[in-house]
């Protein structure tokens, strides 16, 4: 399960996810437990879907199924709070395309607080 990743922390370098965080119900223990494995400096990129802030929980909803990461979407200002929230720095959120109204493909990037120069 993604909320309770099989490693010791501070084992890996990095992790990389293609839209799967949108499909966890706990997307907060998510962002800790990724930054639980990772080393400091360790880094995150994911490939999801992202809403824009405008859209509240219901209206994702109405857009697509959680199965389809769309319901499940964080918006953009969410990815960048939790990951912060998680002890992430130099987060970033780069929308690639739309895939429905108000909702992008997006690559999600992060480096976990600690590592050279951080």
């Amino acid at each position: 399960m993604i909320e309770e990743i099989p490693l010791a922390a501070g084992s890996v370098d990095v992790v990389i996810s293609n839209c799967v965080i949108n499909l966890s119900t706990d997307k907060a223990a998510v962002l800790a437990e990724v930054g639980r494995v990772l080393r400091p400096g360790g880094r995150v990129g994911v490939s999801d879907i992202v809403a824009e802030d405008r859209l509240s929980a219901a209206d994702r909803a109405e857009r697509g199924s959680y199965v389809g990461c769309i319901a499940g979407a964080l918006s953009r200002s969410e990815y960048v709070a939790g990951l912060e929230a998680a002890g992430f720095e130099d987060v970033s959120v780069e929308c690639t395309h739309e895939v429905a109204d108000g909702m992008h493909a997006a690559i999600v990037r992060a480096a976990k607080a600690g590592g050279p120069g951080g």
